[in-house]
C-alpha cells in the first residue's frame, strides 16, 4: 500500500530538522520504504511517498518527527487501480 505524506516545519524548528535530516535521521523506520521525497523551493512544506503493508510504521515516523514537523499522511491509489474500481461502478 502506498501512502502520500505531507510535512511542514513547525515554527522555530528549521535548524533542528535540518540537522536531523543531514545526519541521516530521516531514514524511514523498518516496515516502510521511501519511494520519493520532494521539498518546496520556499521551505514551506514537502511531500514523501512511502510504501508499507500497514500504517503503523508511518505513525512511528510521525511520532519520531512530531516536535519538528507537522505531518499528514493518506493512503493513495494509483491510476490503474482507480480505473478498475471506476469501471466496475460506471462501466468501461
Amino acid at each position: 500500500m502506498k501512502f502520500m505524506s505531507t510535512f511542514s516545519l513547525r515554527e522555530g524548528q528549521t535548524s533542528a530538522a535540518a540537522k536531523r535530516f543531514l545526519t541521516g535521521d530521516a531514514t524511514p523506520p523498518a516496515g516502510m520504504t521511501l519511494l520519493g521525497r520532494w521539498h518546496a523551493a520556499d521551505l514551506s512544506c514537502g511531500w514523501a511517498l512511502f510504501e508499507a503493508d500497514d500504517a503503523q510504521p508511518l505513525y512511528a515516523n510521525a511520532v519520531k518527527w512530531a516536535e519538528e514537523l507537522e505531518i499528514h499522511a493518506v493512503a493513495v491509489v494509483e491510476d490503474q487501480s482507480a480505473g478498475e474500481v471506476l469501471a466496475q461502478k460506471y462501466g468501461s
